[in-house]
């Protein structure tokens, strides 16, 4: 335990104490998310927190978790390092979608053949098992690009993306301590710290955004940790096993890895690319309802927290279950969203007794804003 609230005591040091640094070079090399019609921010904002995420993870991870203990992690150090040269480069560059898929995989690849992070077992969802070598390298292959992909595309709030993933490491951490796997509690004690120390300065008003180099780590670190908890969790003989794992996994996950699949899908059906920019995102949802980014994080934390709940408790009913039920949930909860965002936003015709042309709602509250005349001002 004193381990690990060295570590994280450590990353929250480094990263806070970098932060203010790298916004000053930042300010002074010009290096800003410049605002656009799909930015939801109205002045340029510095977007190189996620150096400051990297240097305190990665420092605190050497220090504290002994690669002769758990060898696997150098080769977790070494896809973080690609991701991290990966998000750089987009963050101040920009990168095409492909280059940065190509990317991602060969992380992936590191993690899978090296770390041997891999889903070998489907635990009983419809019915699956243990999966053939071929089928366990694509499914990890494409669980880790979309997780990595999640947490990149739900950064669009001040606040949000760090606050889910100090959720999730917190969660992780706490499992992987009391079964006593150690360097995995220490990844997830040390990624939560980072993140604290990052939020002081991202909340809203955020004074800087972890861009992608943050965002797509954020995203590695939370693929290493559900794939392990899933093989961890889902083992008869671990020290706590717990049913249905692969739901528990994905309710942990489920705001970034359900909006990243619902919109995924969206623009696949609109027959563009899934890596095409829009604005569908629930975050987007959430910010058309009028709330400000602090509300729409403080909900989207606290909807991921209960299905968390639900779905500990509910686990007797199977990883099948379990899962479509959530599935089903969430699909639900955004229909709601968009049917009534919708309602909202259909024009009202006002009837004039005094024969008037009638005008929409929306027409209106225009020319009241630019305090044009109407007819019925007269």
């Amino acid at each position: 335990m004193d381990l690990i609230l060295l570590g994280s005591a450590l990353a929250f040091f480094i990263t806070y104490m970098s932060i203010p640094v790298i916004i000053t070079v930042s300010e002074w090399k010009k290096l800003f998310d410049e605002p656009d019609e799909r930015k939801l921010h109205a002045t340029p904002v510095p977007s190189l927190g996620g150096l400051g995420i990297f240097a305190g993870m990665i420092m605190s991870l050497l220090l504290s978790v002994s690669f002769t203990e758990a060898p696997e992690f150098q080769y977790f150090v070494a896809a973080s390092l690609v991701i991290f040269f990966l998000g750089m480069k987009d963050d101040i560059l920009v990168l095409s979608p492909m280059k940065k898929l190509i990317g991602q995989m060969i992380a992936a690849f590191l993690l899978m053949y090296k770390g041997n992070i891999k889903i070998g077992s489907m635990h009983g969802f419809l019915g699956v098992y243990e999966l053939p070598e071929a089928m366990s390298f694509a499914l990890t292959m494409f669980a880790i690009v979309v997780i990595i992909n999640s947490f990149n595309l739900i950064d669009g709030v001040d606040g949000l993306a760090a606050s889910l993933g100090l959720l999730t490491a917190l969660v992780f951490g706490s499992y992987f301590y009391f079964v006593g796997q150690m360097p995995y509690a220490l990844l997830s004690f040390i990624t939560a710290g980072s993140l604290m120390g990052f939020l002081i300065f991202n909340h809203s008003p955020a004074r800087i955004f972890m861009g992608d180099t943050g965002s797509l780590l954020l995203g590695l670190v939370n693929a290493i940790l559900v794939i392990h908890f899933i093989s961890t969790a889902g083992d008869t003989q671990s020290i706590l096993p717990i049913s249905a794992a692969p739901a528990i996994g994905f309710s942990i996950l489920i705001l970034p890895l359900f909006d990243t699949l619902r919109v995924f899908a969206i623009r696949i059906l609109s027959r563009r690319s899934p890596f095409s920019p829009d604005r569908n995102h629930i975050h987007h949802l959430l910010l058309d309802y009028g709330l400000t980014h602090s509300s729409v994080t403080y909900i989207c934390v606290t909807v991921n927290i209960l299905f968390i709940v639900f779905a500990y408790f509910s686990r007797s009913l199977g990883t099948t279950v379990l899962l479509l039920t959530m599935l089903l949930s969430a699909i639900v909860i955004t229909g709601l969203l968009i049917y009534n965002l919708k309602r909202k936003r259909q024009y009202v015709e006002p009837k004039y007794a005094d024969g008037h042309p009638t005008i929409n709602a929306q027409t209106l509250l225009s020319f009241r804003k630019k305090k044009l005349v109407l007819p019925e001002d007269n």
